[in-house]
């Protein structure tokens, strides 16, 4: 599957690709895991979108990397997302990927800190995630905080 990659700052989003990462987060966070909350939290504006999209131009992949001293004293990744249609095609690799060689990218070779939901732990570490032992309920999901200390790009 080929995908195209666009990484932008809040302030260059077009309005579509605003709304197109706005309806893939409420279709996958809101209905699929059946979480009402206020996706609009104020950390968009602060961070770097990272877009995932497929030939026909639909976004099937999305993080946020959100600045340093905004949801943690590291620079973090977020909402992390794959359109329900790609799932379990290598697309989540490829994203988390896309992800951290960007952070490593704009912030240097620095240290990530993440909110994972429990199940994707496996996951997580494959990326070199650690769990830092804080775990909690977030909109009823069981989460976890992980942290990557600075380990480089990933080839």
């Amino acid at each position: 599957m080929k995908i195209k990659w666009i990484i932008k700052e809040f302030k260059e989003l077009s309005i579509d690709e605003l709304y197109d990462f706005v309806v893939l987060r409420q279709e996958v966070f809101v209905v699929e895991q059946d979480c009402p909350y206020l996706d609009c939290d104020g950390k968009d504006q602060q961070s770097h979108h990272v877009m995932g999209y497929d030939e026909q131009g639909r976004l099937i992949a999305y993080t946020r990397l959100v600045q340093p001293g905004i949801s943690y004293e590291e620079v973090s990744i977020g909402r992390v997302i794959t359109a329900k249609s790609v799932r379990r095609l290598g697309v989540g690799i490829a994203l988390m990927e896309h992800s951290i060689n960007a952070i490593i990218d704009i912030y240097g070779n620095v240290p990530i800190r993440i909110s994972a939901q429990c199940y994707l732990e496996k996951f997580y570490r494959s990326f070199e995630f650690i769990p830092t032992g804080k775990e909690y309920l977030e909109d009823g999901i069981p989460h976890m905080e992980m942290l990557r200390e600075a380990k480089g790009k990933i080839i």
